[in-house]
């Protein structure tokens, strides 16, 4: 396990080192910088903003600059917010993102479990295709079609939700729900798919064949063996929903990490730009490296050394 771990992290890095510097070099061979957009600021003041924050100098210079402070986990300032560093952006964006994460990969989860061992239950009745139905239009629909809809009937119509921040649990409703709605569709039609390949085995025939009752073959014998695609989904699933969707923070104007990304990137922000993709990245890395951990402890049969 440990020989494991430590060939993982090492990937990780690596990986780590991939990004930053893939990052690094698209914002700079975009055309435009990030004083560009500030015409009446005369040529001397930026030219003097760009000495400050070292982009006169050679690219290689400011790469390697970048590599030293992010060893020291300092990411920078702003080049937009002045006196803001890239660390206080994160702190304070960070856990609004995570709020609303947890809320809608809860829903996304507890729903789509419970839809998908409905449909695969019911398989070719009323209940399996309904169930399919709505998957299928969490699937098809974008995010933020979902959200102007909440927002048009819900909120200007019918008025029971609010639509702007998170302050109260009832802000957390319709910004959820479009958040967590596509996962919780493919996650349900994961666990249908899964769970009827389940139940088709020789042991889960032995089961019933003992007398067990289908609750209790069900949840003790196949829903465990049925989560390891859901399980390998949650990866990447938490990792970005937690840091922040761009899309329905920027629609609800909630503050969180993903708002701030892209008005980085609207305002060529480098180190903001920078700082919030090595954020996503470790999250990204660290929640992968957690499922293969998780993935020994659901199946014995999977071996971590080999």
């Amino acid at each position: 396990m440990g020989r494991y771990v430590l060939k993982r992290i090492f990937s990780s890095i690596i990986t780590l080192w991939v990004v930053v510097t893939l990052t690094f070099t698209l914002s700079r061979v975009i055309p435009g910088g990030p004083f560009d957009s500030e015409k009446d600021t005369p040529i001397e003041v930026r030219k003097n903003l760009e000495e400050r924050y070292k982009l006169n100098e050679p690219v290689y210079i400011q790469y390697v600059d970048y590599l030293k402070n992010l060893v020291k986990l300092d990411l920078g300032p702003s080049f937009k917010q002045k006196g803001v560093s890239i660390n206080e952006i994160i702190s304070r964006g960070f856990p609004v993102s995570a709020k609303l994460g947890v809320a809608a990969v809860s829903l996304a989860v507890v729903f789509g479990l419970i839809l998908g061992i409905i449909a695969a239950l019911k398989q070719g009745r009323w209940p399996d295709r309904v169930t399919m139905f709505i998957s299928t239009l969490g699937v098809t629909i974008p995010a933020f079609v979902i959200a102007t809809l909440f927002i048009y009937f819900f909120a200007e119509k019918l008025r029971w939700f609010p639509v702007y921040g998170l302050d109260t649990p009832r802000h957390y409703v319709l910004p959820a729900i479009a958040l967590g709605g596509y996962s919780m569709a493919f996650i349900s039609r994961l666990v249908r798919s899964s769970l009827l390949d389940v139940i088709r085995q020789d042991y889960i025939r032995t089961a019933k064949a003992k007398g067990l009752s289908e609750t209790s073959i069900i949840i003790k014998h196949a829903l465990k063996n049925a989560m390891l695609p859901v399980v390998t989904y949650l990866g990447p699933l938490v990792a970005g929903v937690l840091t922040g969707s761009f899309v329905i923070e920027k629609i609800f104007t909630i503050p969180g990490l993903g708002r701030s990304f892209v008005d980085s990137i609207g305002n060529r922000d480098y180190t903001a730009i920078l700082g919030v993709t090595v954020f996503y990245s470790l999250f990204l890395v660290l929640c992968n490296l957690f499922v293969d951990l998780v993935y020994a402890f659901i199946d014995p049969r999977i071996k971590l050394e080999g």
